[in-house]
């Protein structure tokens, strides 16, 4: 008797803390107490389910190859200055190739040995006045490779700072990227946020050409062409300013700590607040004190946002940019800045939007489904098996809102596949039971009485649940393991509706039956 007791409290127990979980997630969770809907974790609902994007990302994985090249060139020549090593230009020809020339033999060996120490991954050729250096194919596959695991790790920061609920994104392929964000409401934020290169640069303002002049001869050698964006707002026409920039790149971003946005005192205007590490403190301050009287360009993606001109040294690693940015705009770039510029661009191959009106028909339809084959399984059930099926419904029907409490207590996400476990369970449930009751009605058979066969009906039919619930567990687990979000999503509620089955199966229906053979002593069982 005592058992029976315990069962029943440890059953009312779960299937209550079910009900508290679940409740909060459904239509009636707008007229439960605030402490309890506010404070309950919901099922979130899936692309398929509450709309939103589907995006496919390529990488660049060849832009990522030259960058490195470019940046390896600059390197290069930078160790070369610092040695005082004579040497006529440092050029990268191709997407591997950099081309090192000189004058002199013995200049020639003396650059060679050098590089070979400082880059041995490097392939060496020397030819009359020229050193060729080369990116061996593993050194390349390594890079595209990081690319791409790069941009995953950077769009995952840009989307987490965004604010989107159980986003996915995961890697496609070798240079492919899949974002998925539910319940997305402004698409064309996301895309200019998740796409932006977010390249920042500190450069020096050349002050002795004209710029409106390189526009039409072209920039003078060791500059650059660059403009910067202006609006008018009186007309809200665009205007390009030209600046002649040097090429020498002062300061990047992967010095930055922090990037927030900030209101100007005197305009309540917003920009962007930027914060170096030490190490970039250190640089910009010497930055600052060796050029007081210049322009500093802010330079992001190969545009000026502003060019200030230094006044003194700034010492604390403190800069800001502005560009008359709305505050959308603002938040966007430092959201950027601070998530780290991608390592080569991407191009975005595949755009789904999925309205919330198609949600809302994929929900009416999973339910109409997951209805209808409820009835027609549990009717089955109560015709074939009588009380014992009203027994094993009953079970079922526990089953389901233990289920759905569970989702909610992890969070998990309810996707159009969830709603096919979710009736694959119900189906599960209903085949437990079939065996037990089989087994129960051999022993009937067999002429034993209704608590004997009850007992040996369930440990005949243990082994055999158990086992094919294990295997099926084993499955869902692959299928989490290595399937995509949608994949996912009828892992996780396979995976909990067969854990709590065998709690349901085994516990719920055995306490129905122990109820009648000990407490009202039954002489023949309806089954």
């Amino acid at each position: 008797m005592r058992s029976i007791t315990w069962r029943a409290l440890l059953l009312g127990g779960f299937t209550l803390l079910a009900l508290v979980l679940f409740l909060p997630s459904t239509p009636a969770g707008r007229y439960l107490p605030s402490f309890w809907a506010d404070t309950i974790p919901r099922i979130n609902l899936g692309l398929d389910l509450q709309g939103g994007m589907h995006l496919v990302l390529q990488v660049d994985q060849t832009k990522a190859v030259e960058n490195y090249t470019q940046r390896l060139a600059g390197n290069i020549e930078t160790l070369l200055d610092e040695k005082a090593i004579p040497y006529i230009d440092v050029e990268r020809v191709d997407t591997t190739t950099i081309v090192v020339r000189f004058e002199g033999e013995e200049t020639g060996r003396t650059i060679r040995e050098l590089i070979g120490s400082e880059y041995p991954i490097l392939e060496l050729s020397q030819e009359d006045g020229r050193l060729v250096l080369s990116l061996p194919e593993e050194e390349v596959k390594r890079i595209k490779d990081w690319a791409t695991t790069q941009a995953l790790e950077t769009i995952r920061n840009r989307v987490d700072k965004f604010g989107v609920a159980e986003p996915l994104i995961q890697r496609q392929g070798e240079r492919e990227i899949v974002v998925q964000l539910p319940g997305l409401k402004d698409p064309e934020r996301a895309i200019a946020l998740i796409g932006k290169t977010a390249v920042l640069e500190f450069r020096l303002v050349d002050e002795e050409h004209d710029p409106y002049r390189a526009v039409e001869e072209g920039p003078p050698f060791g500059l650059e062409l660059l403009y910067q964006r202006r609006e008018d707002p009186a007309t809200g026409r665009i205007e390009k300013v030209p600046y002649l920039v040097k090429k020498e790149v002062l300061l990047t971003g992967d010095l930055l700590y922090d990037a927030r946005v900030a209101f100007d005192s005197r305009f309540n205007e917003p920009y962007v607040a930027l914060t170096f590490d030490s190490t970039g403190a250190r640089i910009f301050e010497r930055i600052t004190e060796e050029n007081v009287g210049k322009r500093l360009a802010i330079i992001l993606d190969g545009n000026v946002y502003s060019a200030p001109v230094i006044r003194e040294k700034i010492s604390g690693g403190k800069a800001s940019i502005t560009g008359g940015f709305t505050y959308e705009e603002a938040v966007d770039l430092a959201i950027v800045l601070r998530a780290g510029a991608l390592p080569a661009p991407v191009e975005i191959v595949q755009n789904v939007t999925v309205g919330p009106t198609l949600g809302r028909d994929s929900i009416e339809a999973g339910i109409k489904a997951i209805v209808l084959g409820a009835i027609l399984v549990l009717a089955f059930m109560i015709f074939y098996y009588r009380l014992s099926g009203i027994i094993a419904d009953i079970a079922v029907t526990l089953n389901i809102i233990m289920l759905l409490g569970a989702m909610a207590w992890f969070e998990a996400t309810l996707t159009l596949p969830g709603i096919a476990g979710i009736l694959l369970t119900i189906g599960m449930g209903v085949d437990s039971n079939v065996l037990i009751f089989e087994r129960i009605k051999e022993e009937l058979r067999a002429g034993r009485t209704p608590r004997s066969a009850v007992e040996a009906g369930y440990d005949r039919a243990w082994w055999t649940i158990v086992d094919s619930h294990v295997t099926t567990l084993i499955t869902a687990a692959v299928l989490f393991q290595f399937g995509s979000g949608p994949i996912k999503g009828f892992a996780v509620t396979l995976s909990l509706g067969i854990l709590i089955n065998l709690f349901t199966a085994l516990v719920g229906t055995k306490l129905a039956f122990d109820i009648q053979t000990t407490r009202f002593r039954v002489e023949r069982l309806s089954i």
